[in-house]
């Protein structure tokens, strides 16, 4: 879409380092520069203002990644590509079935309503729960990597949904503010909201969960 678009060398493509590498690498190939813009700490798709705040006189277009069953705010980033003629682009997730993402949104309720100490997702609009994204906050120390560890211990399947944002790594390496980015790379943590989930299945992800997370309060 980017070669379609005549999208090339010269030019820069703002897009997220929250999540895996491939829109980089995909800015990149075109022979563009790709530039990293931060997040929105509630849906944690690319930021409106920090977007803006990215824009440069050889900036061509923007990527917009679609987070965790959540959307980005993609009426005013087109506003925004408007007023300054950027192609605006974005990566969606699969979607799942009408019933499957209901039942993702029961379960997804349930954990909002039992879970202590952590800091639950902000549902939004139309949010389909493609994963369940937790905030374990830190103190200093590496509470999400230890909480992991302890859930898995206690047979719940949890994983780091971003390890490493993409500016860190070798290959993007930039010298660049994305605050909100780093803090939820240092503090996500998805847990299990799949329809197929048992109701004794979810009690134990809460207890598992609230066992540890009541430990955490002093960090809120």
């Amino acid at each position: 879409m980017l070669r379609a678009a005549g999208i090339g060398v010269g030019d820069e493509v703002i897009v997220p380092a929250f999540g895996n590498a491939e829109v980089a690498e995909a800015v990149t190939l075109a022979g563009a520069l790709p530039v990293f813009a931060d997040i929105d700490p509630l849906t944690y798709c690319l930021d409106v203002s920090a977007v803006e705040a990215a824009i440069t006189d050889r900036s061509a277009a923007v990527v917009v990644v679609h987070r965790f069953g959540r959307w980005a705010d993609i009426p005013r980033l087109h506003a925004l590509g408007q007023r300054h003629g950027l192609l605006v682009l974005e990566q969606g997730e699969s979607e799942a079935p009408y019933d499957e993402i209901a039942q993702r949104r029961q379960r997804a309720g349930y954990l909002d309503a039992k879970l202590r100490g952590v800091r639950t997702p902000d549902g939004g609009d139309g949010h389909t729960y493609q994963q369940y994204v937790v905030r374990v906050p830190g103190n200093g120390r590496p509470d999400r990597d230890a909480f992991a560890r302890a859930l898995r211990g206690k047979g719940v399947d949890c994983r780091v949904p971003v390890k490493t944002p993409v500016h860190r790594l070798p290959e993007f390496r930039r010298c660049v503010s994305l605050p909100e980015t780093e803090l939820a790379a240092d503090e996500t943590l998805a847990l299990p909201v799949d329809a197929s989930l048992t109701k004794r299945e979810m009690q134990r992800i809460v207890s598992a969960c609230n066992a540890l997370g009541g430990l955490l309060q002093a960090a809120f």
